[in-house]
């Protein structure tokens, strides 16, 4: 993949073109729900800067029985949220999606354990049960295992696994030694139940030498064949960047615009303002612009997990693209 790919019709309309209509409509679907992971977004509309650049932009929920790649190859999104594995197995199984940009510039996702267990280091998972999540967020699980040459079958010299809900109850049930988390949400939901950081192991993906780009943007092949989607989806990455980087100057005000966009009333006050403060070290130092190694890393820990059902079988081609961000000017 190189930076060509798309150029000319990103070079053709560029943000100055005036061919797009004023208010033009895109609609972005998350990967989970109203919550700070996403504040940058929620930002963007309420501080009026997707209308600054002429848009007209839909934020739709997600939530456990949404799958993003699904929703777009059904005409429901133009751009959606996902995890690059999921993505990437997505277009191997014939979904189209391309990389526009990438917000998030380092994985949140770590492995919770309770320190009582004994597990100390990755070679103590052996013969334990742990948590994982399903529904393409177990990617990056396996890959790991792979790499530690654990088995995830219950056997003998492997782990047990069992599908973790969307939810840290396996560990305080003590159904399981380790459990699935984000560095900015169901961790501290662990240490919201009552066990104290003190008690937990933890064990981040990025410093395991696994950690898979999370949280990109991404569209399909079609619509960027359209210079007039190219750049109406470069003036939306970089409201969207924007909305970023006010979230990180002010991250207790973005917590209460993400608290006044959810509907069910189910996030608190204190949880989204420390959800949005942690999501911050993520994305900071981004551009929006993809990092051309981290997507390289990200594939090459795929392509290493192997197994029955290997994320992705061969290394994909067309799967990001320049042409947006380079027509935002973010480099």
């Amino acid at each position: 993949m190189t930076r060509t790919f798309l150029a000319v019709a990103a070079l053709a309309v560029g943000l100055g073109a005036t061919s797009a209509s004023a208010e033009d409509k895109l609609t972005l679907q998350l990967k989970w729900v109203t919550q700070g992971q996403f504040a940058g977004y929620y930002v963007a509309k309420d501080k009026g800067f997707y209308k600054e650049a002429g848009l007209d932009v839909t934020i739709k929920p997600g939530g456990p029985d949404i799958a993003p790649p699904q929703i777009i190859a059904g005409g429901g999104a133009d751009v959606i949220i996902e995890w690059m594995p999921a993505a990437l197995a997505a277009r191997e199984k014939g979904v189209p999606l391309v990389n526009i940009a990438q917000p998030f510039k380092r994985s949140g996702m770590m492995l919770t354990c309770r320190k009582e267990t004994g597990i100390t280091k990755p070679a103590d998972l052996m013969g334990k049960t742990l948590g994982v999540w399903f529904y393409g967020n177990e990617y990056p699980f396996m890959a790991w295992m792979a790499k530690l040459g654990l088995k995830t079958d219950g056997s003998e010299h492997g782990v047990k696994v069992i599908k973790q809900g969307f939810n840290v109850d396996p560990l305080i049930q003590k159904q399981a030694a380790c459990i699935s988390t984000m560095t900015y949400n169901e961790y501290w939901q662990v240490i919201d139940a009552g066990i104290k950081a003190a008690d937990l192991v933890t064990f981040k993906y990025a410093d395991q030498g696994v950690a898979t780009l999370e949280d990109g943007l991404y569209t399909t092949e079609a619509k960027l064949a359209d210079p007039k989607f190219v750049e109406k989806a470069a003036k939306f990455v970089k409201a969207s960047m924007k909305g970023w980087d006010w979230a990180r100057a002010n991250p207790e005000a973005a917590a209460k615009i993400v608290l006044d966009n959810d509907a069910t009333g189910a996030q608190t006050e204190k949880h989204q303002i420390r959800m949005v403060g942690e999501i911050n070290k993520l994305t900071e130092g981004s551009t929006g612009a993809l990092v051309v190694a981290d997507y390289d890393l990200t594939v090459k820990t795929l392509l290493s997990a192997g197994g029955e059902a290997p994320v992705i079988t061969k290394e994909p081609k067309g799967a990001w693209t320049h042409a947006v961000t380079d027509a935002a000017g973010l480099k």
